[in-house]
């Protein structure tokens, strides 16, 4: 049958983890618990950057930004997951779906930069802290995150576009809990491998250059860590980026299992597997590494709780 006589499908459904034998209810409350914590605790990071004096600086302020990235990465696949679980599907229009997956890749390529732009910052602090206040002033950075964001939803358009363009004329079932590429393509119709080609080359230098950036940054950070004489002065300088250094880990570590191991490489179940720590897991454990190996935070989020106590 020509693809010409074939219905065209306007609609998905996500069937998120399939049969759970009645533990719908119960993996719900967890994820929307989850959720919740995700969104909390990263909107409370935004509001201390911007409320608190002690933490008026270019690391916090980046800081903000991702815990932005955050929030919209999970307000992006999370609820539509929810209702999956809790219906057993989920509706989504091709529209939607498409969206979807446009705003999650962009997130996640903004999310690659921010974190290389705060390693820089580290660098700067710790390798060239004479300059450090000229070179990281305010203009740069606003500059620097506006050009994150521009730059992460740009460079997706090249793997979106051909993808956008795929046709679906039969199967309209996603196996998945959000609008990824593995399921799109397995449901289309067209000729994908000229997508999945783009995704898989473009992804080295939108995944890789960053993270290469981070470690060579980190590189003259501990020789020059090493340098410092005194213990104290070592453990009280790596404190400042420690906090950092976990979350590009949790970060990188399933986004490059993900996306730079060929869809065949894994089945769907470990697809979902890995899904569920980018987005679900991922974005929540950014504002607990934050909260508790940072001093900083410690110390705005009791300076607020005594104001709210003296209020009351």
């Amino acid at each position: 049958m020509s693809p010409r006589n074939q219905s065209r499908v306007t609609e998905f459904i996500l069937l998120g983890f399939g049969n759970l034998d009645g533990a719908n209810i119960v993996l719900f409350i967890f994820f929307l618990s989850i959720f919740l914590l995700t969104v909390t605790g990263n909107v409370l990071i935004i509001l201390l950057v911007l409320c608190s004096n002690h933490l008026q600086s270019p690391m916090y302020f980046f800081l903000s930004h991702l815990s932005f990235s955050d929030i919209l990465l999970s307000t992006n696949t999370v609820p539509n997951m929810l209702g999956a679980i809790l219906l057993g599907r989920k509706i989504m229009t091709l529209l939607g779906c498409l969206t979807q997956f446009y705003i999650f890749g962009g997130t996640t390529i903004t999310e690659c930069f921010l974190l290389s732009v705060m390693s820089y910052d580290r660098y700067l602090a710790i390798c060239n802290p004479l300059r450090y206040t000229s070179i990281m002033d305010s203009n740069s950075q606003v500059y620097l995150s506006i050009f994150t964001w521009l730059l992460g939803f740009m460079l997706h358009l090249i793997g979106f576009i051909p993808i956008s363009n795929f046709q679906f004329c039969d199967g309209n079932i996603i196996d998945h809990f959000y609008c990824d590429f593995p399921p799109l393509q397995k449901l289309s119709c067209s000729e994908t491998f000229l997508a999945e080609f783009i995704i898989f080359v473009f992804s080295i230098p939108i995944f890789i250059c960053p993270c290469g950036f981070i470690i060579v940054t980190y590189v003259y950070i501990f020789v020059t860590i090493l340098r410092i004489p005194s213990t104290t002065g070592r453990q009280k300088t790596f404190s400042t980026c420690s906090s950092h250094l976990l979350v590009v880990g949790t970060f990188y570590g399933t986004l490059i299992t993900k996306y730079m191991i060929p869809s065949t490489g894994h089945s769907l179940l470990v697809n979902k597997i890995i899904s569920l720590l980018h987005t679900v897991f991922t974005p929540l454990l950014n504002p607990i590494i934050y909260s508790l190996r940072n001093q900083d935070i410690k110390v705005a989020l009791k300076k607020i709780s005594v104001g709210l106590n003296w209020n009351a």
